[in-house]
């Protein structure tokens, strides 16, 4: 299997952390490729209609993206626990955490866009404190979830890269004032699923 894959991408690394955590790391060769809404990438687009990373290729099956959907198909192949709970309340706190994860993933890419690389008189402050204050509250909401974080689970990856890619930059500190929150994640970030996968590299428009 290849994973097309970006450096720089929280969704990305989300799948290729997955892929470490549940012993596939090895077996899938990871190609680096650059996207961006505003320079079409025509190897990504090919498998992707929406032109955008990660995208897994499968011989001789079709490709799967988006990273939820990779991870998904990824946890079928390992006779691990499983990192997506099968049934039950655990299963919904799993995929809850998870869809907030890539919440605030979408938040701060769109945080990025009127902050720093949207030319600046087409910036919109008003919808970027919007979105600032759509991360605020999901930091409050994670102080209180994270007490008792339970065994490993999609949601937690999914938690974990997204944060480590808002730090990466500097779009909105979620230490301040939340001491559960940055615990849980410094732990989290010495796992070596997340020392393998370090972010780096800036968006080619």
């Amino acid at each position: 299997m290849k994973l097309l894959y970006q450096t720089h991408s929280p969704y990305a690394r989300k799948a290729l952390v997955f892929a470490h955590e549940v012993g596939l790391a090895g077996v899938i060769e990871v190609v680096n490729h650059e996207t961006s809404p505003v320079r079409r990438n025509q190897a990504v687009f090919a498998a992707n209609p929406l032109g955008k990373v990660p995208v897994l290729l499968r011989p001789g099956l079709s490709a799967l993206f988006d990273s939820d959907v990779i991870c998904a198909y990824l946890d079928t192949l390992h006779d691990l626990t499983s990192l997506f709970p099968s049934t039950g309340e655990a299963r919904w706190a799993a995929l809850r955490m998870q869809a907030a994860a890539q919440g605030m993933a979408d938040a701060g890419i769109a945080l990025r866009w009127e902050t720093v690389r949207r030319p600046q008189a087409q910036r919109y402050p008003a919808l970027a404190e919007g979105h600032a204050g759509k991360l605020i509250a999901a930091y409050d909401w994670l102080e209180a979830e994270l007490s008792d974080p339970g065994p490993l689970h999609i949601g937690h990856i999914a938690v974990a890269t997204a944060l480590d890619w808002l730090e990466f930059r500097s779009l909105s500190d979620f230490r301040k004032g939340r001491p559960t929150l940055t615990r849980w994640f410094d732990d989290f970030a010495r796992r070596p699923s997340m020392l393998a996968t370090p972010l780096s590299g800036e968006t080619q428009d």
